[in-house]
């Protein structure tokens, strides 16, 4: 009971649970899914789902961005904010409606206040408060059009399809890309590049050693989907009196150009996704990395949920009902 709750809720839990444990029924199949599905239904869930959110997402690390104010004008500490909470609701709808979580990169909605909608280029909201909003542009839908994100995965003068790349490795498709050599060099900014003015320019002259070509094939096509978006995720159709170039073949030869193309190539595999999460979740269940040992937890916890359309209770509860989480044992 104790686990359960500090899981799902970060604090003890409650006298309906204790209750549950002291008869000796949280064991049972379904006595335990009940309980997890109430827990989920609460409102004390709400620090859990935005806790996951920060570390799986590592939507954490915009609180120490800080994008060039000559380059962005617009961005302040209330629009960074603004950025993590729209995430954040978002992220608690998908849970709350028990929505299969393949649609956390589909999903035709967010939640706006006016000063977030400005920045997306909407004019007619209105107030502090955030709201429900049906996108009428598919440029935004999904986590792969929020502004926290896409602020998280750049630098503080530009974008950065390298971080961008490797965040949707990590966090979406569960890939690891190899670590950077010890010598490698930093992408060059002027000098050399006087002349090249866009990213693809900039980040091909830098492949253009070897010590770097083997890793950035990995990771810089998938970041390149998303150049249409800046370093605090605006929409963006020119860089440097240039056309954006959002095309790129990917490492397993699909052909995309812009984050349309991207998110479709990411949910013909929703498999992955899917299984990335379910990792995500158990770690923070856990408290500790997924290891090899965990492999076969992991596929249980997979395969029950398919039946469910891997909606998020599923996998909660095959995390909960795993092996990894039930067998801890204290140091």
């Amino acid at each position: 009971a104790s686990g359960l709750s500090f899981f799902l809720w970060k604090r003890t839990p409650d006298d309906e649970l204790l209750e549950v444990a002291a008869r000796g029924e949280l064991s049972t199949p379904t006595t335990l899914a009940a309980q997890v599905r109430r827990m989920l239904a609460d409102r004390r869930s709400t620090r859990f789902m935005d806790d996951f959110v920060g570390q799986w997402l590592q939507m954490r690390n915009i609180f120490s961005q800080d994008p060039d104010g000559a380059l962005f004008a617009g961005f302040n500490d209330t629009l960074r904010s603004a950025m993590v909470r729209e995430t954040e609701l978002f992220f608690q709808s998908q849970v709350r409606e028990d929505r299969p979580v393949r649609e956390l990169l589909s999903a035709d909605f967010t939640f706006l206040n006016e000063q977030l909608a400005r920045h997306y280029g909407i004019d007619d909201l209105y107030g502090s408060h955030f709201r429900r909003v049906t996108w009428n542009d598919d440029r935004r839908h999904g986590l792969l059009g929020h502004a926290s994100l896409l602020t998280v995965t750049s630098y503080a003068t530009r974008t950065s399809p390298v971080l961008r790349g490797k965040w949707i490795l990590e966090n979406i498709l569960g890939v690891s890309p190899p670590a950077p050599p010890p010598d490698v060099p930093e992408l060059v900014e002027s000098e050399h590049l006087a002349t090249a003015v866009s990213m693809r320019d900039r980040m091909a002259a830098h492949r253009a050693n070897p010590a770097c070509a083997s890793c950035h094939k990995l990771m810089d096509p998938v970041g390149f989907a998303l150049e249409n978006y800046d370093a605090v995720g605006r929409w963006r159709e020119w860089e440097g009196g240039s056309p954006i170039d959002a095309s790129a073949t990917l490492f397993d030869g699909t052909v995309v150009n812009g984050v349309d193309d991207l998110q479709a190539a990411l949910l013909r595999r929703p498999e992955l996704f899917v299984g990335t999460i379910t990792e995500k979740l158990l770690t923070f269940a856990t408290g500790r990395g997924v290891e090899s040992y965990d492999a076969p937890a992991v596929r249980a916890i997979l395969r029950d949920a398919r039946a469910d359309e891997y909606r998020f209770s599923s996998l909660v509860l095959g995390v909960v009902k795993s092996m990894p989480f039930q067998m801890r044992k204290a140091s």
